[in-house]
Formats: structure tokens, C-alpha cells, sequence
């Protein structure tokens, strides 16, 4: 057969569903091939978009999400989503064209090197040389980008390689089991959780894969102990539960971090290097436990004590099955951390002030969004205000970016979410410049017939960078400009728009979004003047005084 009917045959054995991305004349083989698949392309505006939707469809179902372009400009396209999904660990195969490598007309028009631009930032990287190696080259990428820790890999078919005939066989995927914890690592773990005074439980992004959520809920429920999460660990417990003391949102300074400091033994289950740290290890008494699929990255304010390297559900699930609850525990320190968290978040929660301040915003997005609905967030300030007050009540229902954090990524995410689960309300929430990045992608929600809610969180001006500005205490300068008439941007693409103007609007106007078909974008202006004093200064001021 054809070689590029080979390929194609390939993707499915491993279970494609969709292809993200735009091809170029280098891929028409290929693009011939799907026509005639069970594989569903997904024509997007922009790689960028399709490597963002690839990567969420990843992190979502854990299978490998895959994307395509064209070689030279289509292929540097994708560069960012290659980051994104390798920093964030979602499984994602990136296919490029390139022009015919046996006989070329054409002299370098369009050729970079590809697949050595890609090798930095992913797990593999190959060109395809003859379509006798489609099978085994198709088998390895996947192997690769599914296997812990989940990245990126990439494929260069040429087009001359997929026109080619062949006769090679397909490779059957082999059976993988993960390897688990050493026991006398369990032991140890068990040994110092019962011999602690104030054990707390930490949950990183690594716990937001695999069976880990339902292993640390019988933990929890076993055990007592009290939780915090990382802002990629949201969900991965019910952020709901009276144990729950916290996300670690900030670096330091904030209500969670006095519980971290109270804790003599933190048991840090999925830590991932690539999350800004959850806090800040010191030579004191305080030891720290490493869970993880494997061993811990040694820095200077990372060094943990012990490390149970091996499935993370399964090493949870055999510490939970040897410990004893200690009734001699220290915990109620974490519920009055807690408590007082709540109590000031509160106070700006009830404020209507318009434009709407984020924490008020944040409170009604969660009043009305359904315990499984999927909220996406692209990058900008509002993500620390909905990772530290916006509770998560199951994996994966709060999609932010804590690895890259690259801006333009919260539409294309949100579409890759609602492909994965079309009968789960999704809300994607951006800011004005974020959202600008990849706003193009409207015409492909649109497109594609999808029910799904945009919300601009709009400030006219690179507002996470202008706080930062702020909290040097330099003067506002390069960091404004101007948008769309946002409501008119999305009716030409045939979305609807809507525009708030009061703050009591929010939650009735996204409550009718949900309710009705289509694609929406919500126009909303906010007030972020008074981040600068609430995050660097009130927050630490009131969490000192516990």
C-alpha cells in the first residue's frame, strides 16, 4: 500500500480519534489517507491552536493527542504547543511535512531543520526514511509520549517517503506495566508518618494522572490528614473537603504557606520541577516525603529527606494499607488556616464594585458552573485568583497552565476539552491579551458546531505584567492598549456576543450562555488595581498573624 495509507493505518491502531492542525501540499499524501479513515481532522486557524488542542486532549484522556502542519513556517508554528505539552507532561505526537529528501527541485525553499529544532523540547524527535520504518517509528512515538512522564514527540514524513509504496506490518502495542515503590521505602514513609506530630498532605501535578485521585481519597479518608494542592493539582481531591487547608497559588506569603510552615512532615505526592515551587525547603526539623513516578530533582530549596520512586496510586494505596491513624496528630492548626483564608476572601467576594474585581468574578463562575463542569484558563493574573479561590471538585475540572504558562491557550484547550467531553458545560476564561493571541479559533468552535462560553476578562492592557510593574514600584509604561469592539469580533465569526455591564449581570448572563446552543463570548471588564496591595501585602500581613 501507499506508504501514507500505512501511516494512517498506524494512528488508528492506536486509537486517533482526531487530528489538530493545517496541512500544507507536502502533506496531501497523507491528507488523501485520512479522507478515507476513521480519524477525524480538525481544520484549526492557527498550528499554535492545534498544538494546544492536541496537548488538552492529552492531559484529558491520557491518551496521545496529535497534530499536523506543513514543514518550515507550519512546523516552527507548533514549537509552543511542544513546550507546552512537554513542561505540562500531556501525551502529544506532532506529524510535519517536509519537502522529498531523495530528489529535490526546489533547493532549501522552506527547509529548516525540523527535527533537530524539535529535539530540545521534546522527548523524541525522527524523520521518517523509508516507509518500511512507518510501523515501528508510529509504535516508538507513542510508546514514548504516553509513558510517565508524558511529553511531546514529533514525526517528519516526507513527501516523497509517504508516496512511496510498502508492504511492512503493523506493530501490535505491547502490554506496559509501571513499576512499583521498593518496600522498604513504603516502610520508611509509614515509619515517619506515624512518628510525625503534624503531618500534611501536598498534591502536585503529577497526582493529576492515572488512578492517583482515587488512591489519596481512601488515603485521606483513612488517615485524617489534611491537604494542599498545587495550582496543577487542583481537583485531584475535592477542593470541598473540610480537610482541604489550600492551594499554593503564591510562592510564599499566603494563609496555605502558614500550614506548610507548621507541618514537620510534608508528604509531597507528584511533585513536578516544573511548577513554580509549593514552598520553600530550609536546613530545620521539617522532612519532607517524595511520591513519585520517579526520583526527586535535588535544588536548594528542594531536597527531600526520602523518595518512594515507583506508581504513585500504588505506592498511596500501600502506605494507606500499612499505616495506623496517630491519635497523638497535631491538625487543627490547618483547619483555623483555612478558616481564616475563607473569612478574607469573603470580604471581596461581596463586593459589586464595577468593573468587577476577580475574586467577586472568580465566586460567581464557580456559583454556577456544575460540579463537573470544565473550566480553561488561559494566562494572565486572573489564573492565581482562580487557583487560589476557585474550588475544584474533581480531576482535570480546572485546565490552567502552571509548566509553560503560555498565553493564547485557553480557546484552543477549551475546544480540545469539549471535543473529549461534548456533554460537559466548558468555559474558557481569558484575558484580553491572551485571548487576542488565538482568537481565530472562534471561526473553528463555531465551525464545528460547539457549545462552548468565552469569557474576556478585558483590562485593555498586559495586566499580570503591569502588577508585577507595580510591585517594583515603577511607573505604568509599555504595557496598554487597545481592543475590538469584542461583542461585534464575535458575531462576524457567528458567535453571539455578550457584554457586562454590571457586576450582578455576570452570573445570569453565563448561566444563559450555558443554557443556550452555540458559541458565546462574554465581554467582561475588571478591575485589577488592587492586586498590588491584596496579594503582596494584605494577604501576608493577615497570614502572619496566625
Amino acid at each position: 500500500m501507499k506508504a501514507s495509507d500505512l501511516f494512517v493505518k498506524a494512528l488508528e491502531a492506536e486509537g486517533v480519534e482526531y487530528i489538530f492542525g493545517i496541512p500544507g501540499e507536502e502533506n496531501l499524501d497523507l491528507l488523501e489517507s485520512l479522507r478515507s479513515s476513521s480519524i477525524k481532522l480538525v481544520l484549526t486557524r492557527h498550528e499554535q491552536g492545534a498544538g494546544f488542542m492536541a496537548a488538552t486532549y492529552g492531559r484529558l484522556t491520557g491518551k496521545v493527542g496529535v497534530c499536523l502542519s506543513t514543514l518550515g513556517p507550519g512546523a516552527t508554528n507548533l514549537v509552543t504547543p511542544a513546550a507546552y505539552a512537554q513542561l505540562g507532561a500531556m501525551p502529544m505526537l506532532m506529524i510535519t511535512g517536509q519537502k522529498p529528501i531523495k530528489t529535490s527541485k526546489q533547493g532549501r525553499f522552506q527547509v529548516i531543520d525540523i527535527v533537530d529544532m524539535m529535539r530540545p523540547i521534546t522527548k523524541f524527535t525522527t524523520q521518517v526514511v523509508s516507509g518500511e520504518r512507518i510501523p515501528s517509528v508510529v509504535r516508538e512515538a507513542f510508546r514514548v509520549a504516553h509513558e510517565e512522564r508524558p511529553g511531546a514527540v514529533h514525526i517528519e514524513l516526507p513527501e516523497d517517503i509517504a508516496a512511496e509504496s510498502t508492504d511492512a506490518p503493523l506493530l501490535t502495542p505491547s502490554t506496559v506495566r509501571r513499576p512499583i515503590a521498593e518496600y522498604k521505602a513504603i516502610s520508611r514513609a509509614i515509619e515517619m508518618i506515624e512518628q510525625a506530630t503534624s503531618p500534611l498532605l501536598l498534591i502536585g501535578a503529577g497526582a493529576n494522572r492515572k488512578l492517583t485521585a482515587k488512591m489519596l481519597r481512601e488515603f485521606v479518608d483513612c488517615t485524617g490528614i489534611p491537604f494542599v494542592t498545587t495550582q496543577m493539582g487542583k481537583g485531584v481531591l475535592n477542593e470541598s473537603d473540610p480537610l482541604f487547608a489550600g492551594n499554593t497559588a503564591l510562592s510564599d506569603g499566603d494563609f496555605v504557606h502558614r500550614a506548610i510552615d507548621r507541618a514537620d512532615l510534608i508528604i509531597n505526592v507528584g511533585h513536578d520541577v516544573v511548577e513554580k515551587p509549593p514552598f520553600f525547603m530550609h536546613h530545620d526539623d521539617q522532612k519532607v516525603i517524595h511520591v513519585n513516578f520517579d526520583s526527586a530533582t535535588v535544588d536548594p530549596v528542594y531536597f527531600p529527606q526520602l523518595e518512594v520512586v515507583g506508581d504513585i496510586a500504588n505506592s498511596i494505596w500501600q502506605i494507606k494499607e500499612g499505616i495506623t491513624p496517630q491519635t497523638g496528630w497535631k491538625l487543627d492548626f490547618y483547619k483555623d488556616v483555612h478558616e481564616a483564608y475563607v473569612k478574607h476572601r469573603g470580604e471581596a467576594e461581596d463586593d459589586n464594585r464595577f468593573p468587577v474585581l476577580p475574586e467577586r468574578f472568580v465566586r460567581d463562575v464557580r456559583k454556577v458552573m456544575p460540579d463537573d463542569g470544565i473550566v480553561t484558563l488561559d494566562n494572565g493574573v486572573y489564573k492565581i485568583w482562580f487557583a487560589r479561590n476557585y474550588p475544584a471538585y474533581a480531576p482535570n475540572t480546572l485546565l490552567l497552565d502552571n509548566a509553560l504558562a503560555s498565553m493564547g491557550a485557553g480557546l484552543p484547550s477549551a475546544i480540545g476539552a469539549k471535543l473529549v467531553h461534548p456533554d460537559v458545560p466548558v468555559v474558557s476564561v481569558c484575558g484580553d491579551g491572551g485571548f487576542m493571541m488565538n482568537s481565530q479559533e472562534l471561526e473553528t468552535a463555531v465551525r464545528l458546531g460547539l457549545d462552548l462560553v468565552v469569557i474576556v476578562l478585558r483590562d485593555d492592557a498586559y495586566g499580570m505584567i503591569k502588577w508585577k510593574q507595580a510591585h517594583m514600584q515603577l511607573e505604568n509604561f509599555g504595557l496598554d492598549y487597545g481592543n475590538p469592539d469584542l461583542v461585534q469580533y464575535a458575531q462576524s465569526y457567528g458567535a453571539q456576543g455578550w457584554r457586562i455591564e454590571s457586576t450582578e449581570q455576570i452570573a445570569s448572563t453565563l448561566q444563559q450562555c450555558l443554557a443556550t446552543p452555540g458559541v458565546h463570548l462574554i465581554d467582561c471588564p475588571v478591575d485589577y488595581s488592587l492586586n498590588d496591595e491584596t496579594l503582596n501585602r494584605t494577604i501576608k500581613t493577615l497570614s502572619k498573624q496566625l
